[in-house]
């Protein structure tokens, strides 16, 4: 059965006129005949009785035709929404939860600017989680930071911008004023557990080789939590720099040793990926990230950063 045939025949059943139908469907009628007829030796019966001033519907005719009507609608449908999604350019990009909304904001509408064929599809999770996805094939790319991992062959990196990690304290803290908060001072303070931070574990060694106990009075999923805690004078946060966003929160960045995240758009190496991919690229580079756009540095293999991905987006 051929979608053509169907179509003649839904014509025909509607005009109850070979002509009219033919005219309709801008074919000739004999060859519109031939389909029906085809279509009839495969059914089994005659479809249409025809008379010589009228046509009318057999009782197969009559019985098939909601049947072919529904093939009909729904090979309509599947056709529309091909059309629509190679119109469009879906596109899943994981972002990093602890990174501050305003700057994927920002990046979002450049896209939707600049690039309307390009439908964002989001999704926040902690950097491990995303790498998994990532490799897994659920995200085309993700936007996080993994400080201290041992580099993987299988991913290809664009740094878009580095951020230091603070201490947030009570603006009434005995060190809020010093502009500093050594690594040493953490030893003994109640602290607010950040549980999708990207420097659990690593930052945790780095303490003890100081000989330095935090206890965790609070665990928080949400940064805006975990502010509103310290806030309340309940103990400090390990924050980035710019989430530290609250009247009666003091951020001091962390010294001996310093603390920062390097945030990179990352993609897995010889994966082929959507054209979305590239405009995504082309804006993450073109953007001002707290004030500093992205540089153009050369990976392992010598390649600048962005033809990692580029190339494999073309």
């Amino acid at each position: 059965m051929e979608m053509h045939q169907v179509r003649y025949f839904l014509a025909v059943a509607e005009e109850l006129n070979f002509t009219r139908a033919s005219e309709r469907c801008n074919v000739t009628q004999p060859s519109l005949s031939r389909a029906i007829k085809l279509l009839e030796e495969e059914l089994g019966g005659l479809l249409f009785r025809r008379e010589r001033d009228s046509t009318h519907l057999t009782d197969l005719g009559a019985l098939v035709r909601p049947h072919l009507q529904s093939v009909y609608d729904h090979s309509k449908l599947a056709k529309h929404l091909s059309q629509e999604f190679v119109t469009k350019w879906p596109l899943k990009l994981g972002i990093m939860s602890t990174i501050s909304p305003d700057e994927i904001v920002d990046l979002v509408a450049n896209i939707r600017t600049r690039h309307p064929e390009v439908e964002l599809r989001l999704c926040d999770a902690n950097a491990k989680d995303l790498r998994a996805r990532l490799l897994a094939g659920d995200l085309e790319v993700a936007i996080y930071a993994l400080p201290g991992e041992a580099p993987d062959e299988r991913i290809h990196s664009i740094p878009l911008f580095r951020e230091q990690m603070v201490l947030a304290v009570h603006r009434d803290h005995r060190l809020a004023k010093t502009g500093a908060f050594p690594v040493q001072e953490m030893n003994g303070e109640s602290y607010i557990h950040r549980m999708n931070c990207e420097f659990a574990g690593y930052a945790d060694e780095i303490l003890a080789q100081k000989g330095v106990t935090c206890k965790p009075v609070y665990w928080s999923e949400r940064d805006d939590w975990t502010l509103a805690m310290i806030a309340a004078g309940l103990g400090f946060g390990f924050m980035p720099a710019n989430s530290v966003k609250h009247p009666c929160v003091v951020g001091l960045p962390v010294v001996e040793p310093e603390f920062w995240r390097q945030v990179s758009l990352v993609s897995v190496r010889g994966r082929r990926y959507s054209p979305g991919v590239g405009s995504l690229v082309r804006e993450a580079m073109r953007k001002t990230w707290f004030g500093k756009q992205p540089k153009l540095v050369k990976d392992s293999e010598g390649e600048l950063a962005p033809a990692g991905i580029g190339e494999a987006a073309a």
